[in-house]
């Protein structure tokens, strides 16, 4: 027996673990507000999956904004109006010496 180790004897206890639940030990874990059957009812199977991998962000517009943009192209047209106006209403990023410096050697 040198050079051999000795083992331990395997319990069952891990193997039970490791078994697979059924579907009813796994149906109750979710809450009754998360039932997916009616989640999901309406839901249409690949429904945006061109515009995924075309690389559109699509984002869910709560229902008062969608109201007030009738299409896609409306939504975009509103938010480049809103970049355009960020651009206009900052204020210069040079501050301190810098923006002295600037200021009193500019031709």
């Amino acid at each position: 027996m040198r050079g051999k180790a000795a083992r331990a004897p395997v319990s069952a206890a891990p193997y039970e673990e490791m078994k697979k639940r059924s579907r009813e030990e796994n149906a109750d874990e979710l809450r009754p507000e998360y039932d997916l059957r009616h989640l999901l009812r309406d839901g249409i199977q690949g429904k945006y999956a061109q515009r995924y991998q075309e690389g559109t962000n699509l984002v869910l517009l709560a229902p008062d904004v969608a109201k007030a943009f009738p299409t896609d192209t409306a939504v975009n047209e509103a938010l480049r109006l809103v970049i355009e106006l960020g651009k206009l209403s900052r204020p210069n990023k040079q501050t301190g010496a810098k923006a002295k410096l600037s200021r009193t050697h500019a031709v």
